[in-house]
């Protein structure tokens, strides 16, 4: 036991609450977020970046080229030395298109190169730019090289290979180069973008992360602290009721103002704890009266024995007499003993019902033939109304002491006409069971009571029986759920009654 101690001693205090828990949690989730984020800037977003720009150049190269291969004979010609320009239709679709955005040439370089891998066109809109170099002359004018060692070398590539993809550094720049070759290997297009711009992005996100992680981890942490706060505060309510139902005080109540998991958890402790406070309180009454019933039989019994053992041994008729007393007191006792555990099983589930379809009819009419010689000793009359079959499904063992508990407690109450009537009447969804006597009733006050455990009107008091014959009957009734009352008037007697279901109903 020691050693459990220390254990849970121990468990306490390593461990965080249900509070240290949730923030710990959220600040998990959101080291979880930054991290992916970092490992998205730093090893996703730029081969995303590179993807786009890709087909973004492969997708200006294509048009380009389409218009070459779609043109009537040669771009350009060098037959005579100097370069010369040819079919002025394409060169007027080339600036119309690169006119209306069709082919895009911000942040781009176009190289457009013969088949001898010398510049034809191009049009340039980076600087610096790694394709054709440029240089600030006087009047800062920008002059660009148009047959740089890199783009002669780019282009013998291309048209030995008839297309390009390649990835230039050079002077601390970087661009994407992507190519293409016209269908008769005559021309070939290079286009270029520089792939600077995500790189420094990539760096700015890298560099403004670690604060940024700081500054939510730290918010995470306010925010955390208040709703796990606001989500623990129910348990710990829960908790000092739970302590508070320990220390014996059963009329606490937590307050539920939520509609969610944690609110239907706290309505079900307030049951539980209201519960749990009729259970002691119907604990204490029984032991109080089954006290105050068992002191009068024992004393009676002490009594009577130490009369014979020490006055009445020799006088052989007063201690007959007084024997039977003992006995009688005794079979009291035992009958108040059985009474107790016969309901202490059935309310506690301990004893199941036993489901089988049956005749009601058949049942009654066996029943009532056992009150034939008490009926004939005592001049009474018990009429038994069950002509008609009354197929139901219940334990025919558990209903047959619901008879005899109701028979019992009408032979308590019989009128003067010394009648009980049993009735069964079938119904459509089943059988209604009905004892009937015709003593003097039960007062109003009393009827909402009457199948409470070890319940007496005031009027029954001094009558033999353990007050729990219909404690059991309610028992029993409600674990077939069988719906039962009491129907009275004072003067005229009452009527108990319980309604049971058929085979089909039950299965339904």
């Amino acid at each position: 036991m020691a050693r459990q101690r220390k254990s849970g001693a121990f468990r306490g205090s390593a461990f965080p609450g249900v509070r240290g828990q949730l923030m710990l949690f959220l600040c998990c989730i959101t080291a979880i977020t930054l991290g992916l984020l970092w490992v998205l800037i730093t090893y996703g977003l730029q081969p995303m970046y590179n993807r786009n720009i890709r087909a973004r150049l492969e997708k200006e190269a294509s048009a380009i080229v389409g218009m070459i291969d779609s043109a009537e004979g040669p771009i350009s010609s060098r037959d005579f030395g100097p370069l010369v320009l040819l079919n002025d239709e394409f060169w007027d679709n080339l600036n119309t298109a690169i006119s209306n955005g069709t082919i895009n040439v911000d942040s781009c370089c176009i190289d457009i190169s013969d088949s001898t891998c010398r510049n034809v066109q191009y049009l340039e809109g980076l600087y610096p730019c790694i394709l054709h170099k440029s240089m600030v002359s006087f009047g800062s004018h920008t002059i660009y090289s148009k047959d740089t060692p890199t783009v002669i070398r780019l282009r013998q590539t291309l048209f030995a290979q008839g297309a390009l993809y390649e990835i230039v550094e050079e002077g601390g720049s970087r661009q994407m180069m992507v190519g293409l070759r016209s269908r008769d290997g005559s021309y070939g297009v290079i286009v270029s973008s520089s792939l600077a711009q995500i790189e420094t992005a990539a760096e700015v996100m890298r560099s403004v992360l670690i604060p940024v992680a700081l500054l939510l981890i730290g918010v995470n942490l306010l925010l955390a602290a208040g709703f796990s706060k606001w989500f623990t505060d129910p348990l710990r309510r829960l908790s000092e009721g739970a302590r508070e139902i320990a220390a014996g005080n059963y009329d606490v109540q937590v307050p539920v103002n939520r509609r969610d998991e944690l609110g239907l958890l706290g309505r079900e402790f307030n049951h539980m704890a209201q519960e749990v406070k009729n259970s002691a309180q119907l604990e204490r009454d029984i032991l109080a009266n089954v006290s105050h019933d068992l002191r009068t039989p024992l004393t009676l019994i002490k009594g009577y024995a130490e009369t014979v053992r020490d006055i009445t041994g020799a006088d052989e008729e007063k201690r007959s007499e007084q024997c039977n007393i003992i006995v009688d007191e005794t079979d009291r006792l035992s009958a108040l003993v059985n009474s107790v555990m016969e309901l202490s099983k059935v309310s506690s589930g301990a004893e199941k019902p036993n489901l089988v379809d049956f005749d009601m009819s058949q049942l009654c009419f066996e029943v009532a033939g056992r009150y034939e010689a008490l009926c004939e000793q005592n001049g009474w009359t018990l009429r038994l109304e069950a002509d008609q079959e009354c197929m139901v499904r219940a334990d025919p063992s558990m209903m047959e002491r619901v008879l005899h508990n109701l028979l019992g407690n009408a032979t308590h109450h019989i009128g003067p006409d010394g009648v009980i009537v049993l009735r069964a009447i079938p119904q459509a969804d089943g059988c209604r069971v009905e004892v009937e006597d015709h003593g003097s009733g039960i007062p109003p006050e009393d009827l909402p009571h009457i199948f409470d455990r070890y319940y007496r009107s005031r009027k029954d008091a001094g009558k033999t029986g353990t007050g729990l014959g219909l404690s059991i009957t309610k028992a029993i009734l409600q674990q077939h759920g069988f719906a039962f009352g009491v129907n009275s008037t004072m003067g005229h007697g009452s009527v108990f009654w319980f309604e049971m279901k058929s085979p089909d109903q039950s299965n339904g």
